[in-house]
């Protein structure tokens, strides 16, 4: 869920990997991001309404990701891929570093950008 940078660069990669992948984002125009030999499919609707889960095929799913740049979003779509579609796999970008760490105890799989752009900054500083 969700085409922007993140998310199309990731379907991108596992596409090309043989993976079958579905993109949901609520704007058509974000999925000009993904490259024209881009052979997954492409799904716009809200990653919050289940009948777009459903329509996207998330029952079936190995994975789901929730790349929007809203925590809430993100955070209400893995809880719904994990505990109403039982998706193996969650993983969700929250960039709140401490309702990441919640979420995490939940049963999904979390990243915060904050505290990975924040390590980067401080080994930056240190660099020769």
């Amino acid at each position: 869920m969700g085409c922007g940078r993140v998310g199309s660069t990731v379907a991108t990669r596992l596409a090309h990997e043989g993976h079958e992948v579905t993109v949901i984002d609520n704007e058509p125009y974000s999925f000009r991001r993904l490259p024209t030999d881009f052979v997954g499919r492409k799904l716009v609707g809200s990653g919050v309404d289940d009948h777009v889960l459903e329509s996207a095929g998330v029952r079936g799913a190995d994975a789901f990701l929730a790349l929007t740049q809203g925590d809430n979003r993100n955070l209400l779509a893995a809880q719904m891929a994990r505990h109403l579609f039982s998706v193996a796999t969650v993983v969700a970008r929250v960039y709140d570093p401490f309702r990441g760490e919640i979420f995490a105890h939940l049963g999904l799989r979390t990243f915060s950008p904050t505290n990975i752009g924040a390590d980067l900054a401080y080994e930056a500083l240190f660099k020769e």
